[in-house]
């Protein structure tokens, strides 16, 4: 295909120095008139004789004039073909799953230009004398899949009244810190009044007829959409459809004199995975839009429900809105094709975290005032501790999951868990106990049949604490350290004992946890991203992207002795914690652990890079809840100037 070059060889630094150079001028290209980049006069003193073949073409990356406008450096085709349109594979094109790349040609793109993938671009490749062109076809699916998140986002968008959009909201850069009174000014009294009362007050006056559930239910709707309009964290809003649920219950009110139900009239928000009559579940995937998680004519499109949806609505929840997610689910950080970014209240230049993101931005902003998301490997304690929030990830087979759409739907060495966010312990409390009394374990086979356990409540005193500060790969930054130490001092005031806690390596749970995310190694993740063509967020693509499409996935032996390992494991951390008996002066072990959620108060955008300090929870499958302890202080969290890494891993968490 070119002479001089073994299309299997791993190109030389040159041919890279020419990528680097495809690179920036793609990226001019987009906001420049001309749509042909000619690189074929790329000059450099490498002198390497197969570079020189290479010149000897012309690099040209071509882009249709009217579309030139709509491209952007970061997307990534769906389809590649040989030679013109020929499809070696005979399927049908382009409905069917894109073809596998043959390895030489796949090689050599991957060489020649590593930011695309195989089996993401179209490529014609001529004979020689001819040119190499690197050609767009703007006529592609992932196009057609693109347009459809465009339309999908105006649609979120339009959603919310035309009373309720700001037509000039500030940037980012002009208004970091989006709560408090910034927010408020947009509402009125009494709207801000229902907006910021606790869960409890709600209720109270919702069952009492202080407050009719219609007032409480426009007022969240209102303070939801302005959240929104401020950080992206909106997938789905039935507003009118909350409103009427709100009036029926006024009715039942008004008729009985009694509340429906121990939630009576209480606005709830739902993380993007819970199926809800009227509306989509797309779970920030562009193919899974005007479908059931990605198939078409099933019957269950905008008429299935989760259970936990009904037993919401039995309990006399109002349900509003569903909040975003990352696509795949499997980032620390909320992002998709569809909204976008979704930021942090508290500073619009920092991640909400994920993949409950959407979840922690709208309780932060009062725009919920309880909320449920989901947690695999952090999910629902990452947006909490970013947004200053209760988060509880409870025990597999404590709340009921059934009809939630997943990732990776089967894999069920470590399960995923649905638990709430609040700005309360009272709060969660409250909504745990309202959905146990609803007996979730006659309709979710997966629930245990354990009522709520009112002795439980009843501790004694004085507790024995232990407390992780570094887990011996990631140093958290200085004022999660602060927050750690603070909650320390504070309990040893109280007289609790706090002793050290030196575990099994968690090194060796967070590796369980890996292996058994990537036992199909994406396929499951890849096919819904095949739907549209649509391109893989940066913050999913090193773990899920196209370099693994062509490695097998697990087979059963492998995940057998991955479970082995688990279990072995768990078996070893329940010992270890039995043995603390003898140091915490109470005769029991240690009753809670203390550690931080993750190694900074809120990630930077593509920098969440450690994710140890929650999953070796989930491995366990032990319940934890997030409690917010401070926010950070620039005066008093200084940089350590002596900081020096135990790893590299060590040194990204600290530049991050």
């Amino acid at each position: 295909m070119m002479r001089g070059l073994d299309p299997t060889e791993k190109p030389p630094d040159t041919l890279r120095t020419v990528h680097k150079v495809y690179q920036q001028a793609s990226i001019d290209a987009l906001t420049k008139d001309t749509h042909i980049l000619d690189l074929g006069r790329v000059q450099t003193n490498e002198g390497d004789p197969r570079l020189f073949e290479v010149k000897a073409y012309n690099f040209c990356l071509r882009f249709s004039l009217n579309a030139r406008k709509e491209l952007s450096s970061r997307r990534k085709l769906r389809w590649m073909t040989l030679g013109g349109q020929y499809d070696w594979t005979k399927k049908r094109y382009p409905e069917d799953d894109q073809p596998d790349f043959p390895d030489d040609v796949a090689n050599l793109i991957q060489g020649l230009f590593p930011g695309i993938r195989p089996e993401a671009a179209i490529v014609n490749f001529y004979s020689p004398g001819d040119t190499l062109s690197i050609h767009r076809d703007v006529s592609e699916n992932c196009d057609a899949g693109l347009e459809l998140a465009k339309a999908k986002l105006q649609s979120i968008n339009d959603s919310i009244p035309q009373n309720w959009r700001v037509d000039s909201l500030p940037s980012r850069e002009q208004q970091r810190d989006v709560t408090g009174d910034f927010i408020r000014h947009y509402l009125s009294k009494e709207e801000t009044h229902i907006t910021e009362a606790t869960a409890t007050e709600i209720i109270n006056k919702s069952s009492t007829g202080q407050w009719t559930a219609e007032a409480v239910t426009r007022a969240f709707c209102h303070r939801a959409s302005l959240a929104h309009q401020l950080t992206n964290c909106l997938h789905e809003t039935f507003f009118d459809a909350a409103i009427g649920d709100a009036k029926t219950l006024d009715g039942y009110y008004a008729e009985n004199k009694k509340p429906m139900g121990p939630l009576h009239g209480l606005p709830v928000s739902l993380k993007d995975q819970f199926h809800v009559k009227g509306v989509e579940t797309s779970m920030g995937y562009v193919g899974w839009i005007g479908t059931f998680e990605g198939k078409r004519g099933t019957g269950k499109e905008k008429v299935f429900e989760s259970e936990m949806v009904k037993e919401l609505r039995d309990l006399g929840a109002i349900l509003y809105c569903k909040t975003s997610v990352p696509h795949t689910l499997m980032t620390g950080e909320t992002v998709n094709n569809i909204i976008g970014y979704t930021w942090n209240p508290k500073n619009r230049n920092l991640s909400c975290g994920g993949s409950s993101g959407g979840e922690g931005a709208l309780i932060a902003l009062r725009g919920s005032p309880v909320g449920f998301g989901t947690d695999i490997g952090g999910s629902i304690r990452i947006p909490a501790a970013f947004n200053g929030l209760y988060g509880l990830r409870p025990s597999g087979g404590r709340l009921p999951y059934e009809g939630m759409a997943n990732s990776m739907d089967g894999q069920n060495s470590v399960l995923s868990v649905v638990g709430p966010l609040a700005d309360s312990i009272a709060t969660l409390r409250l909504v745990v106990k309202s959905l146990l009394s609803r007996e979730p374990w006659l309709h979710d086979p997966l629930v245990h049949d354990i009522p709520w356990r009112e002795d439980r409540e009843k501790v004694p005193s004085p507790l024995s604490f232990a407390v992780l500060r570094h887990d011996g790969a990631a140093t958290p930054h200085p004022p999660v350290r602060r927050a750690i130490e603070t909650v320390v001092q504070a309990l040893e005031k109280q007289g609790h004992k706090v002793i050290e806690w030196n575990p099994p390596d968690h090194k060796r749970g967070n590796d369980i946890i890996q292996k058994s995310w990537s036992y199909d190694n994406g396929a499951d993740i890849r096919s819904a991203f095949a739907l549209s063509g649509e391109p893989v967020a940066p913050q999913i693509g090193h773990t899920y992207g196209a370099d693994f499409a062509n490695v097998p996935p697990e087979d059963a032996v492998h995940i057998a002795a991955n479970n082995v390992k688990k279990r072995e494991y768990q078996k070893e951390y329940m010992e270890y914690w039995n043995s603390t008996a003898g140091a915490t002066g109470t005769g029991r072990p240690v009753d809670v652990v203390i550690a931080p959620v993750a190694p900074f108060a809120a990630a930077r955008p593509n920098r969440y890079n450690y994710y140890g300090y929650t999953t070796f929870v989930n491995v366990l499958d032990y319940s934890a809840c997030t409690l917010p302890v401070a926010t950070v202080d620039k005066d008093i969290d200084t940089v350590d100037s002596s900081f020096e890494p135990l790893s590299e891993v060590d040194r990204k968490v600290a530049e991050s």
